[in-house]
């Protein structure tokens, strides 16, 4: 059984400690929980651990948040894991600060990166866990 986790963010330094960037920070958490590094790989950063015998991919994509689809995409072929094997973590506005939301599927509620990856997928049933951001922010002044 093997397993894909995505973290959603953006690379370079301007994104690096930023709310909309937590995604990033969650995978890198649980990359250093399974005490597995990342490196570089196509697509992005790849960490690979196991868990309970488990294979499990941690992937932060390299393509830019709106673009994560094709790396998703490439990590679930090469490695040969199911839809229901994959799990994305994100950011979310709507959310007050803190809150999670955890759903077997789902729309992509105007997230980007949720919305490409929904469109090189070509279905909405995956995983994803949201973190509430909030949106204490004036407009376009998330990141």
């Amino acid at each position: 059984m093997k397993y894909l986790i995505v973290g959603l963010g953006n690379k370079g330094e301007e994104y690096a400690e930023t709310r909309h960037n937590i995604g990033f920070k969650v995978a890198e958490k649980i990359a250093q929980t399974l005490e597995a590094p990342f490196k570089s790989a196509n697509f992005g950063w790849i960490s690979e651990g196991k868990y309970k015998g488990r294979k499990v991919f941690v992937l932060k994509p390299d393509t830019y948040m709106n673009l994560s689809g094709n790396a998703v995409r490439f990590w679930m072929q090469k490695e040969n894991i199911p839809l229901e094997n994959v799990l994305v973590i994100t950011d979310d506005l709507a959310l007050p600060f803190g809150t999670l939301r955890l759903r077997k599927k789902g729309s992509d509620a105007g997230h980007n990166g949720l919305k490409n990856i929904q469109e090189v997928l070509q279905t909405q049933d995956y995983a994803r866990l949201r973190f509430g951001i909030s949106a204490d922010f004036s407009e376009g002044k998330q990141v």
